[in-house]
This record gives C-alpha cells, sequence and structure tokens, in this order.
C-alpha cells in the first residue's frame, strides 16, 4: 500500500467525486471512495480526517478552480460579450473536464445545501459575483441593456449546466429511437447559449408588445 506522503490527494478527490456523485453525501462510503483510489481507509483520513471534510474540500477546490478561470476573464480588457462567450465556454469545459459535478451539484441543491458549511459556500459566492460583475461592466459600459447581473448568472449557468447533466439521458432516447438527439453537441450548445445570452444582454432588444 503507498505510504502517505506518496498518494495524491488529487487521486482521493477524483475517487471521492465518483462516488459522491453516484450515490449523494449520506450514501456515499468512505471504503469505496478507498477501493476507487486503490488505499486504504486510514490514508482518506490521514489526508482529510471525515467523509465531510472529504466532501467539502471536492466542493471547495472544484469553486476555486472555476473562480480562478474566471478572475482571469473578469480582468481581461476583452469586450463585455467576448467576456461573456468565454464564461459560457469555462463553464462547459469545466464540467465536462469534470463530469461528476453536475450530479453532485443537482443533489446538494435538491438537499438545500445541507452540507454546505461557510467556507464552502465563500469560494461558491465567488463565482456568481464574478459572473455578476462581468455583466455589471456591460451595463456600465453601455454594451448591454440594464438587468440584474445574479440572475444573469444563473440565467448562463443553469443552461449549461442542466444540458451535460442531461447527456447519458438523450443518448437513451436516441438508442431508442424515440428522437435523434445525436446531433446536438455540448459545442453546438455552447454556440447557441453564447448567441442567446448576446441577443439577452444587448441594448437593442425591442420591448415586448402588450398586445
Amino acid at each position: 500500500m503507498p505510504r502517505p506522503a506518496r498518494v495524491s490527494p488529487d487521486r482521493i478527490l477524483a475517487a471521492a467525486a465518483l462516488e459522491f456523485a453516484e450515490r449523494g453525501f449520506a450514501g456515499a462510503r468512505v471504503d469505496r471512495i478507498a477501493r476507487r483510489a486503490r488505499v486504504n481507509k486510514a490514508m482518506i483520513y490521514y489526508h482529510f480526517k471525515s467523509k465531510q471534510t472529504l466532501y467539502r474540500s471536492l466542493l471547495r477546490d472544484l469553486f476555486t478552480l472555476v473562480g480562478n478561470r474566471l478572475e482571469q476573464i473578469a480582468s481581461s480588457d476583452r469586450p463585455s460579450a467576448e467576456k461573456i462567450d468565454l464564461t459560457i465556454a469555462m463553464f462547459a469545459d469545466m464540467i465536462q473536464q469534470h463530469a461528476a459535478v453536475p450530479a453532485i451539484m443537482l443533489r446538494e441543491v435538491a438537499e438545500r445545501g445541507a452540507h454546505l458549511d461557510p467556507g464552502t459556500l465563500t469560494a461558491l459566492t465567488r463565482v456568481p459575483r464574478l459572473v455578476a460583475a462581468i455583466v455589471q461592466e456591460g451595463v456600465d459600459a453601455g454594451a448591454f441593456r440594464a438587468v440584474n447581473p445574479v440572475f444573469a448568472h444563473f440565467t448562463l449557468f443553469a443552461p449549461v449546466l442542466f444540458y451535460l447533466a442531461g447527456a447519458p439521458i438523450r443518448k437513451e432516447i436516441t438508442d431508442l429511437h424515440l428522437m435523434n438527439l445525436s446531433s446536438a453537441t455540448p459545442n453546438d450548445f455552447v454556440q447557441h447559449m453564447q448567441e442567446t445570452a448576446r441577443r439577452a444582454l444587448a441594448r437593442d432588444v425591442p420591448a415586448r408588445s402588450t398586445r
């Protein structure tokens, strides 16, 4: 069995992500995570002390990674509309790189954030705060119409999360010949969301008819 110094916490976190995605926090078992990571349970407790600490470390690392990438986008000199394009593409890229994330996030939403402590929520909050700042920058510059920046964050993020999380269902529908969804690729959806966001935020959106 590997010595503690030779076992990367990242390997444990990757195994934990799969376990939490499949079974949720309550159903996840440290012994199964250990088998997935090919370490013994003692090694997990050496690095993370408890299942709860492991779970929160996983989420904090993810939110920090997303936040760091958003920080780079937000601090760039690109026009606000390009920053929104990059933000949507980054969300999709992160979700595809971390395939277990949608299930974990959706479970946490369903459980009303029961396992999120203040530290994890602080890391999480950095993401909508940065997106809101990008949107507000566009509003202040006259590039975007006046919108609620926080609402804009959820409008951008939620569809990407749900679309990518639904990939297994779309495949099953296609395999059963109920509807051909094979051409609906993630890249196409990202482009669709980028175009949709540009139209939604544009200043020249016509007023809705009252008729």
